[in-house]
């Protein structure tokens, strides 16, 4: 099978997979149904959208890599389309992309560390190996424990290499949709994390949303929106959480967790002034959300007002009065745990300078400097054995 009729092929098997997906899928454009064309593009009337490897690529603003990678498509060269769309990344990234040449021998990585490295991602690709055991990671997870999807269709904003995704559909979540506006990282989640059946597709949330609001097949209305780790990075963020909220309905919930406090990069506001853009939402500090997965409770949420120390704080509003779900703290049963890939020669390392100053101070609290022998008996909990993706 040639190159090109197997990118087909996998559109075709992965659209399969996603019917009631692609079935809701807008024009960031023209706010207008997208239909399926040819088995790599997506037509909204006025404009054609690349598909590869079933990620439709609707990034408003970016008409010439559109534009680019649909006539390599179109021309049969899926490798040439995917160095296109590999080399394009958010305005915050501050370094060049890989050669094309480079970006296509990647399309051949067996492992994600294979694969980080070949897409030049440098410090977030660290972030993307260690994001199951980093703090903020980790906080995510008590954040989701205590407010889960509960068979809700999830809709994952800034979704990254879809470790959320995984972790949901490890633990049954059948309904799941990530978005972000880098393809590489929707590329690396595809290859690497998340099973089939979890529909990704590249668009930017500064611009209409080419995801329409679900109802759920489990009899709860209302849409999960989760938006973890980006709001910080937005000019507009309570345009986000304002949309965010439309999608989730009456009887859906928006959570977002790590949104900066005063002092920290971006653009940060004080816990109060986050909460005032989600009106009704219960606050947590990041802390006692990473301090609750180690511990293996829920957390405890706290008035907005009393967060003035924490590093980012949690907001979640859920309309479905759904009740939380220890289980999501850990890995799905018989999961196949592996020594925490931050050892090596049974000393700790942080991977970069800029990922230890990050979360190396809090990672240390239950990471200790040198390997324990023998284990203890909480070392699951603690993250010194983790479950990693098979072809990590």
């Amino acid at each position: 099978m040639s190159a090109a009729s197997a990118a087909n092929a996998e559109f075709a098997r992965v659209e399969a997979a996603n019917s009631s997906f692609a079935a809701t899928l807008r024009s960031p454009a023209t706010g207008a149904a997208l239909r399926p064309d040819t088995p790599h593009s997506l037509d909204d009337g006025t404009a054609r959208w690349p598909v590869l490897e079933g990620i439709p690529y609707l990034r408003a603003g970016r008409e010439e890599v559109r534009d680019t990678a649909l006539a390599a498509l179109d021309d049969g060269r899926p490798d040439d389309a995917a160095a296109v769309l590999l080399a394009d990344n958010d305005d915050w990234w501050d370094q060049p992309p890989p050669p094309a040449e480079q970006l296509r021998a990647t399309l051949a990585a067996t492992t994600l560390r294979e694969a980080v490295a070949g897409l030049g991602l440098g410090r977030v690709g660290d972030y993307f190996l260690h994001r199951d055991h980093d703090p903020s990671g980790l906080a995510v997870l008590a954040l989701t424990a205590a407010h889960p999807p509960a068979g809700r269709p999830v809709l994952d904003l800034a979704c990254g290499a879809g470790h959320l995704l995984r972790r949901l559909a490890d633990h049954g979540e059948r309904d799941l949709t990530g978005v972000d506006v880098v393809f590489a990282k929707l590329w690396l989640a595809r290859r690497f994390l998340v099973p089939e059946h979890v529909a990704l597709v590249c668009a930017d949330l500064a611009y209409p949303w080419p995801v329409a609001p679900e109802t759920g097949t489990s009899g709860t209305s209302g849409t999960y929106v989760a938006v973890h780790d980006v709001l910080y990075f937005l000019a507009d963020p309570a345009a986000v959480l304002a949309t965010a909220a439309e999608h989730a309905g009456e009887g859906g919930a928006v959570v977002a967790a790590h949104c900066h406090n005063l002092g920290q990069p971006g653009h940060p506001r004080p816990p109060e002034a986050w909460a005032a853009l989600l009106p009704g939402a219960s606050t947590y500090a990041e802390e006692e959300l990473t301090s609750a997965t180690l511990e293996r409770r829920l957390p405890r949420a706290a008035d907005a007002q009393d967060l003035g120390d924490t590093e980012a704080v949690a907001l979640a509003r859920d309309g479905g009065a759904v009740p939380p779900d220890p289980a999501l703290l850990d890995p799905p049963p018989g999961a196949d745990l592996r020594p925490n890939p931050l050892y090596a020669d049974g000393e700790r390392r942080w991977p970069n300078d800029v990922w230890g100053h990050e979360y190396g101070p809090r990672a240390a609290t239950y990471l200790p400097e040198q390997w324990p022998d023998p284990l203890p008996a909480d070392a699951g909990a603690r993250r010194l054995v983790v479950d990693l993706p098979g072809r990590w």
